[in-house]
């Protein structure tokens, strides 16, 4: 039995020394301005979320933690009771309570309830894609708009860990995570796990967090924002590219968790991803074991570059 059962992450906390540069590039990526203060930089989504994205200001730029949902304040008083911390006030768009925790490798957690929505932003809604055997837009003519992408949400985080198994447990332990897949290079050794959410009846997304034991220091690997739809990450990837934005990876469509991705790199070298089609699960869908090579490969698209630390393949 977890402490709690969380819904969905919230938010990433960055931190970087020009925030003017920051918010530009976070424009040309699909966000929207939610508050800009002096040493804080906020930024949203289209959807309802107040704000998907949080930069402070500071001389050391690098990750500073992510905000993950709770469906209450009696569950941020388990959380903070079970690790000694307290329930404090939110200082951001929405407003809210938190409760602050540190997980194993040290990376901060700031579990949220009590937000409030924001009302959502209009985005252009292409009827349905046409296809050999259905026709689902009839008489209506596709017109793509271009420009960058319109980012929805946060979809998931992605963690290079010290001790997989460790990792695992302080996280389903306190937050109910479920498996979806579990990454084993060899049988019965554990190396990574996509989890997801544990919504019960209410589909998730295939993975909410995702954390990999690496031979290097743990750390932040990306943070994975959903787009609208296919046509807004194609025009997306043109309008970053026409900007000189540095490319990570893509554009593909992975094996596990099955979405379109396409990974970019921010002013500091924070890796962040565009992402939309990808398979959503009940609890009751359980989870599997994969490979390598479903981790790293692709079902199409451009293939994985070395992780951090990896040699090219000769």
């Amino acid at each position: 039995m977890s402490i709690v059962k969380a819904y969905d992450v919230a938010y990433a906390r960055f931190r970087a020394p020009d925030l003017n540069r920051m918010r530009q590039f976070l424009l040309d990526f699909g966000m929207v301005d939610a508050q800009v203060e002096n040493d804080c930089l906020f930024m949203r989504g289209y959807g309802d979320n107040p704000f998907i994205h949080v930069t402070e200001r500071s001389d050391e730029p690098g990750f500073a933690a992510f905000g993950i949902w709770v469906s209450d304040e009696e569950d941020l008083r388990k959380l903070a009771a079970h690790d000694g911390v307290s329930v404090e006030d939110l200082d951001a768009p929405g407003g809210g309570k938190v409760v602050r925790l540190r997980d194993p490798d040290g990376f901060i957690v700031e579990a949220v309830a009590g937000q409030a929505k924001a009302a959502p932003i209009e985005t252009v809604s292409h009827e349905g894609w046409n296809q050999a055997a259905r026709d689902t837009r009839r008489g209506v003519l596709r017109r793509v708009v271009q420009g960058p992408s319109h980012v929805q949400r946060l979809g998931h985080i992605v963690l290079g860990v010290s001790d997989f198994r460790r990792s695992e447990a302080w996280y389903k332990e306190r937050f109910g995570l479920v498996t979806s897949d579990e990454i084993q290079p060899a049988p019965d050794v554990a190396i990574g796990a996509f989890m997801r959410c544990d919504r019960g009846d209410q589909p998730c997304d295939h993975h909410t967090i995702f954390l990999l034991q690496r031979p290097i220091p743990a750390g932040f690997m990306h943070a994975a924002y959903e787009v609208a739809d296919l046509d807004d990450l194609m025009t997306g990837h043109e309008y970053l590219k026409g900007a000189s934005y540095e490319h990570q990876w893509g554009i593909g469509r992975h094996y596990l968790g099955s979405q379109i991705f396409d990974y970019w790199k921010d002013p500091w070298g924070n890796e962040i991803e565009h992402w939309t089609d990808g398979d959503r699960l009940l609890t009751v869908d359980g989870g599997g074991v994969a490979g390598i090579p479903e981790l790293m490969g692709v079902q199409w698209g451009m293939p994985m570059p070395p992780l951090p630390g990896e040699r090219e393949q000769a």
